[in-house]
């Protein structure tokens, strides 16, 4: 445990402005949104703010998406709070590691749980992956997010980008996967071995196969909240 004197704790924790725009981090677990505008938020994310801002849980619900969303994903973390105004949101979700990404005409699917914060920029879509329901008792939801703008997903700990090649395709463990480039599909596929050597309900034995030319992320953790008994 760090033992400060209250100056140094003042020093060495006190709120800094890293002039990097819209997007900014504090730190490596906590998000600061120098909003001048609006931004899309997770619901329950934000933990403090400065000046005028107004969140709005109700927004998304105008749209097609919305009505998605609240219909097919469960659990308060994977909704959406619009939050606008001028004004400095400080955002963070369970502790976990944030990534900034700057997209620029690009696309990038991520796993709608991991999500902290987007640009209204971009586009989005919340799409299930109807062949892991099938697979698992649950499914898997992610986001597509295409355009320019940017946006802040989170991991337990450090994530790892794996190059998915055409001689070269990756495997991973959809409890540990996180996102992947947008031109990816990716392929499930249940290991009997390993289905047998841990069980019917075990993660390990259903996996996602990527191929192609992209890129794939995974964190070193698996999110149980993806699979239900």
């Amino acid at each position: 445990m760090s033992r400060y004197g209250l100056k140094e704790f003042l020093a060495a924790s006190i709120q800094k402005d890293q002039g990097q725009g819209l997007f900014e981090l504090e730190g490596d677990r906590i998000l600061e949104v120098n909003l001048k505008g609006e931004i899309w938020t997770k619901t329950g994310s934000m933990i403090a703010y400065l000046g005028t801002v107004k969140f709005e849980r109700e927004g998304i619900l105008q749209q097609g998406l919305g009505n998605l969303l609240k219909k097919a994903i469960s659990g308060e973390g994977t909704k959406l709070t619009k939050a606008s105004g001028r004004g400095v949101v400080y955002l963070a979700d369970a502790g976990k590691k944030i990534t900034i990404l700057n997209l620029e005409n690009e696309s990038i699917f991520v796993n709608a749980n991991d999500v902290l914060a987007f640009e209204p920029s971009l586009k989005y879509d919340i799409r299930m992956l109807r062949k892991m329901a099938a697979m698992m008792s649950g499914g898997l939801f992610n986001a597509l997010f295409q355009g320019s703008g940017m946006i802040a997903i989170t991991s337990h700990y450090d994530p790892l980008t794996i190059r998915v090649t055409p001689d070269r395709p990756v495997v991973t463990d959809p409890n540990a996967t996180i996102a992947w480039s947008g031109n990816l599909t990716p392929e499930f596929k249940t290991d009997i071995s390993l289905k047998t050597f841990f069980g019917r309900g075990s993660g390990e034995s259903i996996q996602m196969l990527f191929q192609g030319d992209g890129f794939v992320v995974i964190q070193p953790f698996e999110e149980i909240y993806m699979q239900h008994a």
